[in-house]
């Protein structure tokens, strides 16, 4: 049986729900669960970062070049968490020394 290459190729994804994300994409495997990841460039106003994504996710994937993939990625300014998110994530910080039944101050 052959063995396949992994990628490592520039790309825009396309993903569900109208989104696009553009990067370095490579494949990963987590749990013996396969995702697609892409490696997201910084730009002028965002750094970097990586996010897997599962094969449901993913509607289309178009290779591209390095050159391509930066400017799409600057475009789409995706983002690794959205900013609404970080209060209601905030609010469930607990301190992991102290048992949830004593009271905090």
């Amino acid at each position: 049986m052959e063995e396949k290459a992994n990628v490592e190729q520039w790309a825009v994804v396309e993903l569900f729900g109208h989104q696009k994300v553009a990067g370095l994409l490579t494949e990963a495997t987590i749990g013996g669960c396969s995702f697609v990841r892409v490696d997201v460039p910084e730009n002028g106003s965002s750094p970097g970062f990586t996010k897997l994504y599962g094969n449901g996710a993913i509607y289309a994937i178009s290779f591209v070049t390095e050159e391509i993939a930066r400017r799409a990625a600057s475009y789409y300014e995706a983002k690794p968490v959205q900013s609404y998110e970080l209060p209601k994530l905030m609010e469930h910080t607990r301190d992991p020394f102290v048992e949830d039944d004593e009271p905090q101050y």
